[in-house]
């Protein structure tokens, strides 16, 4: 989960922009750190306080929301996959008041200088596990994040992205359906590919496709 010790973590792949002084906003994107951020209700659940860079490969694949009050008033438990679960105590604390929100579920409106998501609402966000301000990000805490927001969506997120080509995996899992032995089979490859430190295959996924961060309005 997010560990608020990031200086004894020596898996750290995801590093906020303001540690890497030798990195900086792409000229052709605008620095959204500051910019309200709504959900597909046109609700706001926070402002964008900073970006998490991964430098295996070298693009910021989140955003770093601190909430809005209005989240953490609702007091909803965490969602979690039961069949997932692990040894990390699952509440929202008391400072934890952060976010993560991948690049490729929110677009632009660069009129009014605001952030917004089409695909997950208020509900999820609040539902959605917090941590505190800095902490380091590790790969458990982005597959319960993953896991959160994809119930918004569900459609979508059979579907999975590699290099320029968006591939539906829709078909496969409507032929399996009926056969048990298939539906293990293919949950196995999935959880595997959630779980893989294989940087360039993680951030292939539908989660992380610019085309819509890019598509400002």
């Amino acid at each position: 989960m997010a560990n608020t010790n990031s200086n004894t973590n020596n898996n750290k792949h995801l590093f906020y922009l303001n540690e890497l002084s030798d990195y900086k906003v792409a000229s052709d994107d605008p620095d959204v750190r500051g910019w309200e951020v709504q959900d597909k209700d046109n609700r706001v659940v926070g402002k964008v306080d900073n970006l998490l860079v991964n430098k295996d490969t070298n693009r910021v694949v989140y955003l770093d929301i601190d909430v809005d009050k209005s989240i953490i008033e609702a007091n909803h438990e965490p969602y979690r996959d039961s069949a997932k679960s692990g040894v990390h105590e699952f509440i929202n604390k008391d400072g934890e008041n952060h976010l993560i929100v991948p690049v490729g579920l929110v677009r632009l409106n660069t009129n009014k200088n605001f952030v917004y998501t089409d695909q997950i609402d208020h509900k999820t966000f609040a539902e959605t596990k917090r941590y505190e301000k800095g902490s380091n990000v590790d790969r458990e805490y982005e597959i319960v994040v993953l896991d959160s927001y994809e119930r918004s969506n569900p459609t979508e997120g059979n579907r999975r992205t590699e290099g320029n080509v968006t591939a539906d995996s829709s078909t496969e899992v409507n032929d399996t359906q009926n056969d048990p032995a298939l539906q293990d089979s293919q949950q196995r490859r999935t959880d595997s590919d959630l779980a893989s430190n294989d940087e360039d295959s993680f951030y292939k996924r539908r989660e992380f496709d610019r085309t819509n961060y890019r598509s400002k309005k």
